[in-house]
């Protein structure tokens, strides 16, 4: 009877993301702010990979970290906000269970980069300003390279081994997940396989790709915080608490948000709360990293106002040339 009642089963081969809701307006309204939102991110994060790679004055460990940061940030956008863009437009929520398994990894590989990466960059700026000497005997371009190949590395091959897991199950109706993204908890919900041990590995695997990250990362600025004190000149002390507040309240703000939404019950009393959370590190922070970390930086901005010029001048000799 068993054997019948599971050929007997309709599995899904795919499911119904619901979003933030049926009402045909509120999609009209939401796909405009998420649309410039998105533009504004692709713009400002491709903007600082360019100019990284471009001048030779922003070949130094700190622009390194920060384009490495920028190109997960122009990743995770181009994983989760175009599909979104689509679904508000065409009101097609539909997404195969193949696709949603590849941007479930992709995107969760892109998160668990991210926290290392960002913990690597506190530990840079640890270095750099309680540590200087050690610094400039320590932050070499080879140790640059081996701390953003590691941070990679790290996160993409934990959550690959994972999705392939996760890629055995077998799903079966309903298949209407509550969310605006592809997310992991929802998913495993729908599934008719054993997931217990499945759950296990993946709590473990989100707790050391995020807690000991942020933990690091939150030391590291404690301990700046504390050198900054030390500063004699209380002009100095406000313009370096002004630059490292906003580096942590983004951090704090990605890095909790992150935690809630992941390492939390995903109960019907949070779930809504969930989703808002989730907005915060999927959509906000690839939106304002660009702005907090890079463009107020006056190296960068040096190089943007070389590149327009650059550009202007190309432009010029390009006419002068044709006439």
């Amino acid at each position: 009877m068993a054997g019948t009642d599971l050929r007997n089963q309709t599995f899904s081969k795919e499911f119904i993301l619901l979003g933030f809701g049926n009402l045909p307006q509120l999609q009209i309204l939401l796909f405009l702010p998420f649309l410039v939102i998105y533009i504004v991110t692709m713009d400002g994060n491709i903007l600082i990979v360019a100019l990284v790679m471009a001048d030779q004055y922003l070949h130094t460990p700190m622009y390194f970290f920060l384009g490495n940061l920028s190109c997960l940030e122009t990743c995770c956008a181009s994983t989760i906000l175009p599909r979104m863009l689509a679904s508000f437009l065409t009101g097609d929520r539909t997404i195969s269970v193949q696709a949603y398994i590849v941007q479930l990894d992709f995107f969760g590989s892109v998160v668990a980069v991210k926290c290392c990466l960002l913990s690597v960059m506190s530990y840079y700026r640890y270095l750099a300003i309680c540590k200087p000497l050690q610094y400039v005997a320590l932050m070499n371009g080879r140790l640059c390279f081996w701390l953003a190949a590691g941070s990679w590395v790290s996160g993409f091959v934990a959550c690959t081994i994972t999705e392939c897991w996760i890629s055995q199950m077998i799903f079966r109706g309903p298949n209407e997940i509550d969310h605006f993204f592809c997310d992991y908890n929802p998913l495993v919900k729908l599934s008719c396989s054993g997931t217990s041990l499945m759950a296990l590995v993946t709590f473990l695997f989100s707790s050391i790709l995020t807690l000991p990250p942020f933990l690091l990362t939150l030391a590291s600025y404690m301990r700046i915080i504390a050198t900054i004190q030390t500063i004699p000149s209380t002009t100095g002390r406000q313009k370096a608490f002004s630059i490292f507040s906003s580096h942590l309240i983004v951090v704090t703000l990605y890095h909790g948000t992150l935690i809630i939404v992941h390492l939390l019950p995903d109960t019907n009393t949070l779930r809504d709360l969930h989703k808002v959370f989730s907005v915060f590190y999927t959509v906000l922070t690839p939106l304002v990293n660009p702005l907090i970390y890079s463009l107020r930086n006056k190296e960068v901005k040096e190089a943007f106002r070389k590149a327009v010029s650059e550009i202007m001048n190309f432009m010029t000799n390009s006419k002068l040339f044709c006439m």
